[in-house]
């Protein structure tokens, strides 16, 4: 994680100690002080070149709380002295446009440290402990009257790497919530796990107690194939292939670039899974349409399942007539103010309802996430009821 982007890492920690030492440090007799202000500058440094050394993504789960220090270091020094050097040089450029005496921006600077303080507490000791069972219809004149009232929860990104001994409860709580609405379907949109399989192996049995008269079906996220691992394309392959047998195992229909029937009366639904269609560079672009839907026909109403939501516009749109897909991947970032994301700047499909013609997408928030850190965009499952 942090090797793919290392000279960022370093220039975040870097610029903001650079700018207290100009404007407050540089010119002091008092040497110690810059040298007092430097210390955890280098420790950051080399705490990040550090976990460069890490072969994988990420650490293993027996040493992933290293990660998580240094994510929590960047939020506790690192973030707040860069919120304070951009408001105090914003200051400093007002003061002298506007010819005024005092900069401004070091108080608004001051103010912002504890509110970035806030935000991180709050987000890795209480909002990603919380949970939302969000509820919501979705109306269709192509869905068979069969199925009308036909009840989904769908949940996405677990993650279930990141709950250890101390948070498991979040996990068991959420697959309670799940089996209390009693549903008629369970899907779940992928990522399952961090890295590896191997971080299943603590949570099968609490995972296998998800119950839904017709099943549950899942499709594959990007961290779901072992992508994220420093090794060998055999074991990448072969680890991918351990998690698909995990989630069997547990009872789980997973849908690689397939389709399955449900019937009721003498009506059907086809639930077709997409295997995680990406932008082919930083993510995995392994959909294939036709495949998915081969045999399926123009009057049959289509619930696609599909990991990442930018290939609703670029694959699925134009090459089926897929009536509702449900996608994940987002997390809604993990990150919302009053109902604002940094991502509602993009024109991506982020979190929420999307329309186009007779075709729906639905972005869930996802249930939990490779950093335990939630604020604002609160881990859910959604409980959805399909209408004719």
């Amino acid at each position: 994680m942090i090797a793919r982007d290392l000279p960022l890492f370093l220039l975040l920690t870097l610029i903001p100690f650079i700018y207290f030492d100009l404007y407050y440090f540089h010119r002091k007799r008092a040497w110690w002080k810059r040298v007092l202000l430097w210390i955890p500058c280098l420790a950051m440094l080399a705490y990040t070149v550090y976990l460069t050394l890490e072969p994988n993504f990420i650490p293993d789960n027996d040493r992933i709380f290293i990660l998580y220090v240094y994510l929590f270091l960047l939020g506790l020094i690192i973030i707040p002295m860069w919120t304070y050097s951009i408001c105090s040089l914003l200051g400093r450029g007002c003061r002298k446009l506007f010819h005024k005496r005092n900069n401004y921006g070091n108080l608004l600077g001051l103010l912002s440290i504890p509110a970035v303080w806030f935000v991180l507490f709050w987000g890795s000791f209480v909002g990603f402990n919380k949970l939302e069972v969000n509820r919501m219809e979705y109306t269709s004149k192509d869905l068979p009257e069969a199925f009308d009232g036909y009840k989904i929860v769908l949940f996405s990104d677990a993650h279930v790497g990141s709950y250890m001994k101390h948070n498991s409860w979040v996990l068991q709580r959420a697959i309670d919530s799940i089996n209390a609405q009693q549903p008629d379907l369970i899907v779940f949109t992928g990522d399952l796990q961090n890295i590896q399989p191997q971080e299943l192996y603590p949570h099968i049995d609490v995972l296998s107690t998800l119950k839904a008269k017709d099943g549950i079906f899942s499709v594959l996220g990007n961290h779901d194939y072992a992508e994220y691992i420093g090794a060998d394309e055999v074991t990448k392959v072969a680890n991918c292939r351990e998690t698909v047998s995990l989630e069997r195992q547990m009872g789980w229909t997973v849908l690689l670039n397939e389709h399955r029937t449900i019937e009721h009366d003498t009506s059907h639904i086809v639930i077709a899974g997409m295997e995680d269609d990406g932008n082919g560079k930083k993510f995995p672009q392994k959909g294939d349409i036709p495949k998915t839907l081969e045999g399926v026909t123009e009057d049959e109403f289509i619930l696609m399942l599909e990991h990442d939501p930018y290939s609703w516009r670029h694959r699925i749109l134009p090459e089926s007539h897929a009536q509702l897909t449900l996608s994940g991947h987002t997390h809604a970032m993990q990150f919302n103010i009053l109902g604002w994301c940094p991502l509602s700047f993009t024109k991506k499909e982020w979190n929420g309802w999307y329309y186009e013609g007779n075709q729906s997408l639905f972005v869930t928030a996802g249930l939990g996430g490779l950093i335990p850190f939630r604020f604002g965009a609160t881990g859910e499952i959604v409980v959805m009821t399909l209408r004719h």
